[in-house]
């Protein structure tokens, strides 16, 4: 290795087909690429690893900083075969604030160089909406796609639509809110969705005592509403102490050949994010190395500007921040959070691991298929199954589901949506003797493969409704097919008066649980869909002279039923012309209840 240099840098391992294999970072490359020729390695694929080098290049840097820099952008480059894989494909939503003039508040998951504010990115669908509808309901601000240049605003292009009737924005399209008191709302919600609440607070007290001093009781009421929940808001958050500031806090699981980190970050003393990734070790690479990975990995992820970090052991850092391990306080408390976090996210996986099978081998999943087959005393292997469900509300909107496992696991390209045509109200009997008969008539018809066991959802009237339909279809003897009792989880074959009963945790159980749950997603997702969509389009279209495509495009611009009666006919018309506009007025007045 004479020719290697005694200075930091990243060395690149290549096999004989000239692909990178390994990516390192050293103080010193030549003494870090030496001793993988020079010394015994416990590990059988570090091992493997030194018998596939072919070539070896190297850059120098100025510094270990810049190494370490490197390193971990040519690994997400390379992706090779012998580095740590990070499992964490998902995509995040941010919340953008668009670059335009009076820009725009909302989520998104596309990140572009265009020029807006990105914050985020958020761990939680659910908690970026929660914040949204919050920073709505005190920060009234537009969401039109209007060119609100100062140009287009003094031609008086634009009229003030229902969002400023309904104190959802000021206006700013005709000119009735300034720049400068837009802006003003714009910093607000920076502060919040940073974590920052008490200059809001400050704010509105502010606001408060003016109405109170000036004797406008009523305005400093509504301050007030205001203010109380965003302190219950600040109260709910996950406050940790008002002596910190931002910082980051990781902790480490390792078991067997993977590694869990989790990640808290803390702004303005409160809990903003938390996420816990997982890490695959190619080689040895100690607990400091992986740490170090994951904690530059989920800093420019999730954007941290801490300069402190919280950590359980010592790791090596880009110079960016300090490393802090502490042994006690309000820092010791919040590492002691990270590690109970990062414990339960491995005990999730380990239940989850329980009920599905997509983790196991295809050794372990035909050992689970040969279990059912035992089990239920099936003539073949079971490696296609399906399941049906029904549903229906109130008797309106009757859908069916069906799900499809292939070796013991979902294969959603073959599952099925039915709305029920042939019944009347609720009948769940006929209901799914209507989609068992569809299903297999096509499947005969079609002359696809069948499935060796059916599991019919619902007990025995549905069950015995499923085998008159197989019975009239020419599936009689073609397939196993048994009902499942949703309370008990009882399984029931045609004709048995007994049950058969199996251990709770047998892992046939647990995969006939697995088909039944998904069959209820699947067939509840649907259903609410149904029952969203004609809930929302079925008074639009029951008035005469408005067809579906006028009622659809009503809901597409003004969102709801209750917002179109609120309308002034001209914005009406402005969508759908002047008569159509007149046809819905008329309606909705003719339809109000009268005083």
């Amino acid at each position: 290795m004479p020719t290697l240099p005694s200075q930091p840098g990243i060395y690149k391992y290549f096999d004989e087909d000239g692909t990178i294999i390994y990516v390192g970072k050293a103080k010193n490359i030549k003494k870090r690429v030496s001793s993988y020729f020079t010394k015994t390695f416990a590990g059988y694929k570090t091992h493997e690893l030194v018998k596939r080098i072919a070539k070896i290049e190297f850059t120098i840097v100025n510094n270990e900083n810049d190494a370490f820099l490197l390193e971990n952008n040519l690994i997400k480059e390379y992706q090779p075969k012998y580095n740590i894989n990070l499992k964490d494909g998902k995509s995040y939503p941010y919340i953008v604030i668009k670059n335009e003039p009076f820009p725009r508040v909302y989520l998104t998951r596309n990140r572009i160089n265009d020029g807006s504010e990105y914050i985020g990115p958020f761990t939680s669908v659910g908690m970026v909406r929660d914040l949204l509808a919050f920073i709505k309901e005190f920060i009234p601000l537009r969401t039109c796609k209007l060119n609100l240049t100062d140009k287009n605003i003094q031609a008086k292009k634009f009229r003030v639509c229902l969002e400023y009737h309904l104190g959802n924005c000021k206006g700013p399209c005709e000119g009735l809110q300034s720049k400068e008191d837009y802006e003003e709302g714009l910093r607000q919600i920076r502060q919040m969705l940073r974590g920052n609440l008490t200059p809001v607070i400050q704010r509105y007290k502010e606001e408060m005592q003016y109405y109170v001093d000036n004797l406008q009781f009523e305005l400093a009421a509504e301050v007030k509403t205001k203010l109380d929940r965003l302190q219950d808001y600040e109260a709910r958050s996950a406050v940790v102490s008002k002596s910190i500031i931002d910082l980051d806090v990781f902790s480490i699981l390792r078991q067997k050949d993977t590694a869990y980190v989790n990640y808290l970050m803390v702004q303005n003393g409160t809990i903003v994010q938390t996420h816990t990734i997982q890490l695959k070790p190619k080689l040895d690479e100690t607990d400091e190395e992986i740490l170090s990975l994951a904690i530059i990995e989920l800093r420019n992820k999730f954007n941290s500007r801490a300069e402190e970090v919280v950590v359980p052991i010592k790791v090596e850092t880009d110079n960016t921040f300090t490393v802090k391990i502490p042994k006690a306080g309000d820092k010791k408390k919040l590492l002691d959070l990270s590690e109970k976090n990062v414990n339960y996210f491995l005990s999730a996986i380990k239940r989850k691991k329980m009920l599905h099978l997509e983790e196991k081998t295809s050794s372990q999943i035909k050992e689970v298929l040969r279990k059912l087959q035992e089990d239920l005393h099936l003539p073949e292997l079971p490696v296609r199954i399906e399941c049906f469900d029904n549903s229906n509300f109130q008797g309106s909107f009757p859908v069916a589901a069906m799900v499809y496992f292939r070796n013991g696991v979902p294969d959603k390209n073959e599952y099925r949506r039915f709305k029920i045509k042939t019944v009347t109200g609720i009948n769940d009997f006929a209901s799914m003797k209507e989609i068992v008969t569809r299903r297999y008539t096509r499947l005969l018809a079609e002359d696809k493969p069948l499935p060796q066991l059916i599991i019919i959802d619902g007990g025995k009237g549905q069950l015995n409704a499923a085998v008159e339909a197989l019975n009239e279809t020419g599936m009689k003897g073609k397939a196993t097919v048994v009902g499942l009792a949703e309370n008990e989880e009882e399984i029931f074959f045609p004709g048995d008066k007994e049950s058969v009963k199996l251990p709770w945790d047998s892992e046939t159980l647990k995969l006939i649980r697995r088909i039944r749950d998904e069959v209820h997603r699947f067939g509840i997702t649907f259903h609410r869909n149904q029952r969203s969509k004609h809930t929302f389009t079925n008074e639009l279209e029951k008035i005469p002279g408005i067809g579906k495509e006028t009622a659809a495009k009503m809901l597409t611009q003004f969102k709801s039923v209750k917002k179109i009666k609120a309308l002034p006919e001209e914005e009406i018309a402005a969508l759908i012309g002047r008569h159509k506009a007149a046809i819905v007025k008329e309606y909705f007045k003719e339809a109000a209840p009268k005083a």
